[in-house]
């Protein structure tokens, strides 16, 4: 079952994500598309950077997914002023069918989400029409490294350690080779794949705070009594603050583009 989202929070918090989307948004518009494209946005969340990507390519039509229904819902609501040109559908990416073919796919700060980046990789390929292009962002490699560290210490300690007894890896977070064997095994061509750092400085203590419970660490929180939630973001948060610069998260940006062959190619 795909987790769910606090998605008001989400949409109100996620600035960084938004940025990062919107720098996709504008490689996708340098490449000199006829305009007029079908295009898959692979995890649309609340739609905001969907409607940066329908008002940037005014005449093509978006289907927008994303596999957290409150997500879903408050997407709805933001698309509602582009919906001749926008569907937006309740979809786990890896149930994706090839009965849609796209002539682009578009993701950002998605596929970190999903551990099978081979099933993944699979299905998004067939929901390409042949030449069609797949332009992506998400964490890699070292994304979020210190807090992820800095949680796994404190889940470890006996307050805690009862109530992660069976903890397995959330987030899947592939370095740019193992991105490109994966999407070439896939079958996409002119594969390229990068990392860029991206850090983010959050405004202050209590932002940082309900920043990493709606954004990061919600997967350790949902673990947890209410108690020990409040105690486990007040240690993280006191750790941020003190370093420096402080209430930084150290992202790191995996990005992705390939192509589904043409045909006879």
């Amino acid at each position: 079952m795909a987790r769910e989202w606090k998605s008001a929070e989400y949409h109100r918090l996620s600035d960084p994500q938004f940025s990062w989307g919107l720098k996709v948004i504008k490689k996708l518009e340098a490449m000199r598309l006829r305009g007029d494209e079908r295009i898959l946005d692979a995890g649309c969340g609340t739609g905001r950077v969907t409607a940066a990507l329908l008002e940037a390519l005014p005449r093509a039509r978006v289907v927008a997914v994303d596999a957290s229904e409150n997500m879903v819902r408050e997407a709805r609501v933001t698309l509602a002023p582009f919906a001749e040109r926008v569907t937006v559908e309740h979809l786990d990416l890896l149930r994706l069918s090839a009965d849609q073919r796209f002539e682009v796919i578009f993701s950002t700060a998605v596929f970190h989400w999903i551990k099978d980046h081979d099933r993944l990789f699979a299905n998004l390929h067939r929901a390409l029409r042949p030449g069609g292009l797949l332009l992506a962002q998400c964490g890699g490699g070292p994304n979020l490294k210190l807090i992820r560290e800095r949680a796994d210490a404190i889940i470890r300690s006996p307050a805690y350690a009862a109530f992660f007894g069976n903890w397995q890896k959330v987030w899947e977070y592939p370095t740019p080779e193992v991105t490109a064997e994966r999407l070439e095994r896939a079958g996409f061509v002119d594969v390229a794949t990068g990392l860029e750092a991206a850090p983010a400085r959050l405004a202050d203590v209590a932002t940082f705070r309900e920043f990493c419970a709606t954004v990061i660490l919600e997967p350790y929180l949902e673990r947890l009594p209410p108690e020990l939630q409040a105690r486990f973001l007040d240690t993280i948060t006191a750790q941020a603050a003190a370093d420096d610069p402080p209430l930084t998260l150290d992202y790191w940006r995996l990005n992705l583009q390939a192509r589904r062959a043409s045909v006879g190619a």
